[in-house]
Formats: C-alpha cells, sequence, structure tokens
C-alpha cells in the first residue's frame, strides 16, 4: 500500500487519468458472458456440485435456486445504487459512497484480496484438470504447475488485448461448457437415468435438512463473480441499461443451469446412493466423467476434459480484468503505486495492474508447488475460502449501504421494493457467512477447531480492519489523500 507525499499537495478532488479505458466496447451480451464466465459453469458441475452432493445429499440442486432467489433480492438494490451513485471501482466505490470512507478502503482492500484468492486458487484446479486431459489423450503425465503458469501467461496475453477481446472469447468458451451439460444431460434423461427420473431433489425433506443448510454458502460461492458487472461501466455502452440487465441476466442463467445440471447428476446416479457415491469420488473428482462415460461414451468424457480446461480458463480471464479494474481504481486515489494505473496507449487495457496480477499468481502457483500443496484440497480451497467470505461481507454492507444511502436521501422516486429487498439480501448474506463458519470443516476437510481453519476464516476481516485503519490514519496525516478515497472516476 502506498501512501505518497505527492498527495499531500493535491487538491481533494477527482482524479481523471491521461488515458481512460476503452469507452463503448462492450454491450449487454458481452457482459453476461463476462458474468457467467466468472462462475464457470462446467467447473462447478465436475469440480465442486460433487462436494455439494456429497454434504448436502439429494437436495443440492436447490441451494443453487436459493442462493440465486438472495442474489436476485441483493441486486434490486445494488442496480438502484449504481443508478444514483457515479463509480467504476464496484463494490469499493459504492461501499464508500454510502457508508463512509472507512469502510470504504476496508471494502477495496478486502475486495481485491478476495478476487484474487479466488483467481490464484483456481490455477491449481486448471492444473489438475489440463493434466488429467493431456493424460488422456496421450499417456504424458506432467506437474500441475505447469500448466498453470501457461494459463496464466495466456491469461495476462488476453487481459492486455483489451476487455472486448477477452469478452469474445468467454463467449465462445461458454457456448461450448454449455452444450456439453446440456448435451450430456440429454443423454442421462433419455435413458431415464438409474432409477427412472424424479424429483426427490426438490421434497420438504431434502430441502429443509441440516445438511442442506450447512452446504448452503457453496451454493452463493458459485455465483462469484456475477457482481462486478458495475466494474465495466467506464467502457460498457449505455450503463444504465446494460450492466443491470446483464446481472439479472446472469443470476437468472446461472442459478437454473447449476440447479439442473446437479438434478441431472442426482437422476444419474439415483437419489438413493447419489450422496455417498460422490463423497467417494472427492479425491478423484471423476463424478461428473463417470456419468458422462455411463450414459453418453467415452467420447464425451474426453470432450468433457478438454472443455472443463477451458471453463476454468474463461473463469480466470475474468476474474483477471476484475482485480486490474480494482487495481486501477485504487492506484488512481493514491492508495496502490500510482504506476499501477497506467494504461495501455495501444489496447487502452489497465496494462501494469495486469502485469502486477500475473506476478503475483506466479508467485503463488511457485510458492504452493515449492510447499508440495496439493493443488485442490489445500491450494485451491486455502485461497478461495478467505475469497468468499470477502465476497459475502461485500455484499452484506453493500446491501446496508443500499438502506443508508436511500434513508439519507429522498425525492429518488425509489420503487417501494429496493430497500426491503436491500435489508432481505443483508440478513440473508449474514446468515450464509454464519453457515459458512459454523460449518468451515466441511469446506476444507479439515477437522473442527483446527487452527487452519480459524486462519482461513480471518483473513478477509483482517484485510478489512487493515484497510478501515488506514483510512483513519491517512484522515489524520493526509486529508488530501483521505478525500479521494472511493471518489476517482
Amino acid at each position: 500500500m502506498a501512501f505518497t507525499n505527492q498527495a499531500a499537495t493535491e487538491p481533494p478532488t477527482t482524479i481523471t487519468p491521461r488515458a481512460g479505458l476503452k469507452k463503448n466496447a462492450i454491450g449487454t451480451r458481452d457482459i453476461v458472458f463476462m458474468l457467467v464466465s466468472a462462475a464457470a459453469p462446467l467447473t462447478i458441475v465436475v469440480g465442486i456440485a460433487p462436494l455439494a452432493l456429497a454434504v448436502g445429499g439429494v437436495g443440492a440442486p436447490v441451494i443453487y435456486l436459493a442462493a440465486a432467489a438472495g442474489l436476485a433480492l441483493f441486486a434490486i438494490g445494488f442496480m438502484a445504487l449504481t443508478r444514483h451513485i457515479q463509480s467504476y471501482s464496484g463494490f469499493y466505490g459504492y461501499i464508500t459512497k454510502s457508508l463512509g470512507r472507512v469502510i470504504g478502503l476496508g471494502s477495496g482492500l478486502t475486495a481485491w484480496m478476495s478476487y484474487n484468492g479466488i483467481q490464484v486458487g483456481l490455477y491449481g484446479l486448471l492444473g489438475i484438470q489440463a493434466n488429467l486431459a493431456v493424460k488422456s489423450f496421450t499417456g504424458i503425465e506432467l506437474p500441475w504447475w505447469l500448466y498453470a503458469a501457461t494459463a496464466i501467461g495466456a491469461v495476462w496475453y488476453l487481459g492486455w488485448r483489451g476487455i472486448d477481446v477477452g469478452a469474445k472469447v468467454l463467449a465462445v468458451l461458454l457456448t461450448l461448457e454449455t452444450a456439453i451439460v446440456a448435451l450430456v444431460a440429454a443423454f442421462v434423461l433419455a435413458q431415464g437415468g438409474a432409477q427412472g427420473i424424479g424429483f426427490d431433489s426438490f421434497s420438504p425433506e431434502a430441502v429443509f435438512s441440516p445438511q442442506f443448510a450447512a452446504v448452503l454458502g457453496l451454493g452463493f460461492s458459485a455465483f462469484m463473480g456475477f457482481e462486478s458487472g458495475a466494474l465495466y461501466r467506464e467502457e460498457a455502452r449505455d450503463p444504465d441499461r446494460s450492466v443491470p440487465r446483464a446481472t439479472y441476466i446472469a443470476i437468472g442463467f446461472i442459478g437454473a443451469f447449476y440447479a439442473f445440471a446437479v438434478w441431472v447428476i442426482v437422476q444419474a446416479f439415483g437419489p438413493d446412493t447419489v450422496q455417498d457415491f460422490a463423497a467417494g469420488h472427492l479425491d478423484a473428482g471423476d463424478t461428473a466423467y463417470l456419468m458422462a462415460g455411463q450414459f453418453a461414451g467415452e467420447w464425451c468424457v474426453n470432450l468433457m476434459s478438454v472443455l472443463i480446461v477451458t471453463s476454468i480458463f474463461a473463469s480466470q480471464l475474468s476474474f483477471h480484468n476484475t482485480i486490474n479494474r480494482y487495481s486501477l481504481s485504487l492506484s488512481r486515489e493514491g492508495i496502490f503505486p500510482r504506476r499501477s494505473g497506467r494504461i495501455s496507449p495501444r489496447y487502452n487495457t489497465p496494462s501494469v495492474a495486469g502485469v502486477e496480477q500475473t506476478l503475483l499468481a506466479l508467485v503463488l502457483v511457485a510458492g504452493a508447488a515449492l510447499l508440495r500443496l496439493d493443488p485442490f484440497t489445500q491450494f485451491l480451497i486455502w485461497t478461495n475460502t478467505p475469497g468468499v467470505v470477502g465476497i459475502l461481507l461485500l455484499q452484506t454492507l453493500t446491501g446496508v449501504g443500499v438502506v443508508v444511502f436511500f434513508a439519507r436521501r429522498t425525492g429518488h422516486g425509489l420503487r417501494w421494493y429496493v430497500i426491503p429487498s436491500a435489508v432481505t439480501a443483508s440478513l440473508i448474506m449474514c446468515a450464509v457467512i454464519y453457515l459458512m463458519v459454523d460449518n468451515a470443516e466441511l469446506i476444507t476437510g479439515l477437522p473442527d477447531g483446527d487452527p487452519i481453519n480459524t486462519a482461513l476464516l480471518v483473513i478477509a476481516p483482517l484485510v478489512f480492519a487493515a484497510g478501515g485503519t488506514a483510512a483513519i490514519i491517512l484522515r489524520r496525516i493526509n486529508r488530501p489523500a483521505y478525500d479521494r478515497i472511493g471518489h476517482a472516476e
């Protein structure tokens, strides 16, 4: 974190960089592809849904519908806020302008940490799946970190080339991964599954079970990145219309897609046995592959093994773009070094921020390789967990910010349901955070009370507290810099 002396001589006004991001580069469709790609549909179906089934049982498909409903309520207030607050800083800007600079800077650093944790951790899963794919075709087995390093370089290049180029790549990859899930589902349903087609997943016994509540946090974590559309307002065409539309479309699609795909897995193995089957194959990570092989054939398994890699890659690229724009916002205000905010004159992208995020990913992957961490149970889980907790914390604060902002201001022509939706969404987020904390051992696989569980859960609150403390210090020693927190456009 850099608090420059230069800031002390500058007036507390909005900073506008010489070169801005590319204007009118993306529309509603492009934003939808980026938001849904961040959620990585095929990645969830192959890598995360079996964990939801192993812990939550036959009712696991409903956690995604419940999460979609809760996040739709959140989006109502969030999108209302975006129409009245001009900000290109995502959660950071909106929380700052509704709840103040101290909470705002804590939120900005938490957002930056959280998205990095989620993005970098997924390189562990990418390395695993890429190795499986190459091994199945060639018999050659290479270390996971080699594939991860290659993907890191490719993500940097596409991020540097521009948001519009990245959106085109994501559109192709998302279409392919959605098609393979739909194809497998068609084979499973046409053959009647393992025990006939049924709807046990939606029964009261399945939904209102202790296991369902324990795994609800996984449902919300599957939507990570859907809210980042607000970060693209500077580059979007007609952002007041395209960003809200894209956000609602993304929530609806992700919720329906996940619920349907996981329900198909239940049909494939049968509601009486799917929980034990998924639990017995977590280490191998092959539940979805076994389903594809049994009902569609080996060719489908091979195709899926390739598309899961591209699915994770698409998610990495989407999160990379999100992180770069948070770095850009923080650097425009002098919180991060000013060089981090340099814009590529060739492609109008945050080029230095992209290089920095790439180097961070390389360092963390190299560290995991040197320490011989398991790429899934350790590297992925240990980096993703703080990120998911952080995003849920930011969503809660944004919901509170909606209530505070509109309660202080009248005459906005606000629809009657906006504030009740924000209050309800905030309470839901608090409940989900509690459930994640209370059931952390189910996610990490470590014993209850293990200090690693505690460490993973307190990282986000500690980063938030550090940001708030930094803002308080700035207010005392460098008022102009403090005044710029969350207000760079």
